[in-house]
């Protein structure tokens, strides 16, 4: 039984489905073991310093999340793991800081659609959620999303659009976060009609 495999398995199926060079490291196992599992068709080096098992079940959002840390879902795929959307996103729906270069992440993921964003309105609404494999991912909250959507809205899928402005305002809502964000967006008089319309 090969111990040091056993060990780096562990490791990574306690880590949504991938694993570091620094905790396997940690873990008393040196650098080049890792090399040796790659050779072996036992692990897949995602990109420097991040690997999968060949045939493991990785969690793709947090992975993506791994490999990009200022990554935060938005719009479809943020209305997808609200559960504010039924459709499972073909393309997955990041946003990260104006200026970030992201051409080999999106090389890597070419289902990735980037959306790029003044610093000072990145982080606004950013939270954390549990994704569909389990792992804990960033996400804008629902309101945040909702302002997206509006300030957006014609670049936005129509159905996609109407069925989570419709959940929004059917559930649990935060009219005073909602107004504040769109205060901050510009767009405050398009949401109040939205509030009045649907509220």
């Amino acid at each position: 039984m090969d111990l040091i495999w056993e060990q780096i398995k562990a490791l990574v199926e306690t880590g949504d489905g991938f694993v570091r060079t620094r905790q396997v490291e940690d873990a008393g196992i040196s650098r080049p073991m890792l090399k040796k599992y790659v050779d072996a068709g036992q692990l897949n080096r995602v990109r420097k310093g991040l690997y999968t098992l060949k045939y493991g079940l990785t969690d793709e959002y947090a992975l993506l999340q791994a490999q990009c840390s200022k990554a935060v879902y938005s719009y479809g795929t943020a209305l997808f793991l609200w559960e504010m959307s039924d459709r499972t996103p073909h393309i997955v729906d990041i946003t990260v800081p104006q200026g970030m270069n992201l051409s080999r992440l999106c090389r890597d993921n070419p289902e990735l659609r980037c959306h790029y964003v003044k610093n000072d309105i990145y982080g606004i609404g950013v939270t954390e959620t549990v994704s569909p494999q389990g792992g804990t991912v960033f996400l804008y909250d629902k309101e945040r999303c909702i302002c997206d959507l509006i300030r957006d809205k014609e670049q936005i899928d129509l159905q996609i659009f109407t069925g989570a402005v419709k959940e929004y305002f059917n559930g649990k809502t935060n009219p005073r976060r909602l107004l504040k964000y769109a205060k901050l967006f510009g767009i405050e008089e398009k949401v109040r009609t939205y509030m009045e319309v649907l509220g």
